[in-house]
Order: C-alpha cells, then sequence, then structure tokens
C-alpha cells in the first residue's frame, strides 16, 4: 500500500462495498443487557488509579488523555442494575436500528486487502452462572467482528468470543438478504455463527453460552466509522450514519488511543457483594475487572500485514 493510497483513503467514506457485506446480528431473546451508546456510557462513570477518582469526569474529547492504568468506575452501585447499565432504549427495533452507536474501523493494508473491524458495545457483561454461582461480571463490555476484503470482494469473517474466537470463509456463512448473519450470546455478548449452545472454558458443559434467532442488530444503520493508519498508528474519522455519524465530528479520533480500562477494577472481596473461589491456581470472582478497547486489544491484527 502506498502513502498516497492511505492519504487517499484516510477521511473518505466507508467504502459501499463494506457497507453492504458488513454482518447482521441476532441478539439473544431473553437479553437483559442491550448495546450501549460509549459517549452516554462516559456520563456515567468517573476515571480511577488504585481505587481512587483522578478526575471528576471524562468524554471522548479528553479520554486519551488518561493513562493505561485508569479504570473508568462507575458512579452507581452496579448490583443495583441502574438503566444504563442495562440500557432498554438500546434494543435493535423492528428495522434492525439500535440508538448505540456501533464503531467500525478500517484497516488497508498491501495486496488489495482491507480489513473492516465492527466493535459492539455494552455497559454492562454479565458473565454466566457455574453451579448456579454466578462469576465474571464486569461493567463495560467490548466485541467486535471482522470482514476482509480482497479487491473489494469479502472473503473472511472473524467473530470474537471471550479472550479468543473463529474465522470463517465469508461463502460458509448464514446469510441474510446476502450478509453474513451473527448471533450474541445472552449477557456475555460473545459472538457466534450458528445459533444454540455454546460452551466455553470449562469441562463438562458447566460454562455455556445461549444464542438464538432474538432481535435482529443491523450496525451500519447507527455507527461511527474510522480508518486506522498502521505505518503512523493512527485514527482518523470516516462517515458514520445516524446518532453515530452525527457526533463523531466534534467528538474526533483521538478516543480510540485510550489504552485503560472501560470499566472498574476487580472489587476487593465484600465491596458490592464481591466474593472469589479458588479453582486451581486462580481465584474465579463475582465481578473481574473491565476491558480494554476492543480496538486497543485488536491492534495486533490491525497492524499486522497479512
Amino acid at each position: 500500500m502506498t502513502k498516497s493510497r492511505l492519504a487517499k483513503r484516510a477521511g473518505g467514506a466507508v467504502p459501499s462495498f463494506v457497507l453492504q457485506n458488513a454482518p447482521v446480528s441476532h441478539l439473544w431473546s431473553q437479553e437483559q443487557w442491550w448495546p450501549s451508546d460509549i459517549a452516554i456510557h462516559l456520563t456515567h462513570v468517573v476515571p480511577e488509579v488504585d481505587f481512587s477518582a483522578v478526575a471528576g469526569a471524562v468524554s471522548l474529547q479528553n479520554i486519551s488523555s488518561f493513562g493505561s492504568d485508569v479504570y473508568l468506575t462507575s458512579r452507581d452501585d452496579v448490583t443495583k442494575s441502574p438503566a444504563w447499565t442495562t440500557n432498554a432504549d438500546g434494543k435493535p427495533d423492528s428495522r434492525g436500528h439500535s440508538s448505540a452507536p456501533a464503531t467500525i474501523v478500517l484497516v488497508e493494508k498491501d495486496n488489495g486487502i482491507l480489513d473492516a473491524f465492527f466493535f459492539y458495545f455494552y455497559s454492562f457483561d454479565h458473565g454466566g452462572k457455574v453451579l448456579d454461582i454466578e462469576f465474571g461480571d464486569h461493567v463495560g463490555d467490548w466485541e467486535h467482528s471482522m470482514v476482509r476484503f480482497v479487491n473489494g470482494a469479502p472473503t473472511t469473517l472473524y467473530l470474537s468470543a471471550h479472550t479468543g474466537g473463529s474465522a470463517y470463509t465469508f461463502d460458509a456463512t448464514e446469510k441474510t438478504n446476502g450478509r453474513p448473519t451473527t448471533y450474541i450470546a445472552g449477557g456475555t455478548h460473545a459472538n457466534y455463527a450458528t445459533s444454540g449452545k455454546h460452551c466455553h472454558d470449562l469441562p463438562l458443559d458447566l460454562l455455556c453460552d445461549q444464542t438464538d434467532a432474538g432481535a435482529l442488530w443491523d450496525p451500519t444503520l447507527n455507527f461511527r466509522g474510522f480508518w486506522y493508519d498502521s505505518a503512523s498508528n493512527t485514527f482518523s474519522v470516516a462517515s458514520g450514519a445516524d446518532v453515530g455519524g452525527q457526533q463523531e465530528g466534534v467528538e474526533g479520533a483521538s478516543w480510540l488511543s485510550f489504552a485503560g480500562q472501560w470499566g472498574d477494577e476487580q472489587y476487593p472481596v465484600l465491596e458490592h457483594g464481591q466474593y472469589c473461589i479458588p479453582v486451581g491456581s486462580t481465584d474465579e470472582c463475582r465481578f473481574s475487572s473491565g476491558p480494554t478497547g476492543q480496538h486497543h486489544s485488536a491492534r495486533c491484527c490491525m497492524q499486522a500485514t497479512i
């Protein structure tokens, strides 16, 4: 990829072939923690380091000024399920439109390759139960899918799930009106290519995600769009749609460089009902720390040359 081509793309619109082949996703029919707008999420948290506030507020315009040791900590007691954590307003309507913008990041590479990352944010992750004991809840939840294009044609679909994910040839995936169809697990929001039960991490099917053909979410109806230049390690604003498109011009792209955590630091035992149970060499706790942004953890993939 030449610098001149990168410069030509930077700041340009999201190509139509990306939107025409973007995934559509079924959320679980019994979902309780719906997609959230990151800008609204930030109004409900304060940046903390070692459980002490380092600022009174945070926004997409200034979040990149905070370090990787910062946790965006809830102003509310999350055990009481404040409305912003469940965000019923984010449930997609009959058209597939959610009030919560998705985030699309485009990365051009050599040999005609364009990787289109679709990032999804939720203000709360419900980790699930093992033997009826709840584990792994946390404030803030980033997941993503990625479609690889070669000379404008889709070839591969990647779906994130927990600490990993799975890749599929584009032609092998289920389609809705020609677009790949995915299934988002209830509570954990892990992404899968098929509906049904998906067990993970533990033996004997002790921990399983549930998916089905619940509400359909079309992220192209409301999104913030960006380009990522791996040579300079910078993001620039592309075209968006609906609320995301209206907001991103003012918000800018610097927030994508925030390397801190989008939720609370893991609570000490007994705080907010926290408990931890030894499992092997580690402790499994009801509440874990919030995640870094998927765009941050996926940067290795964005920077890869293949």
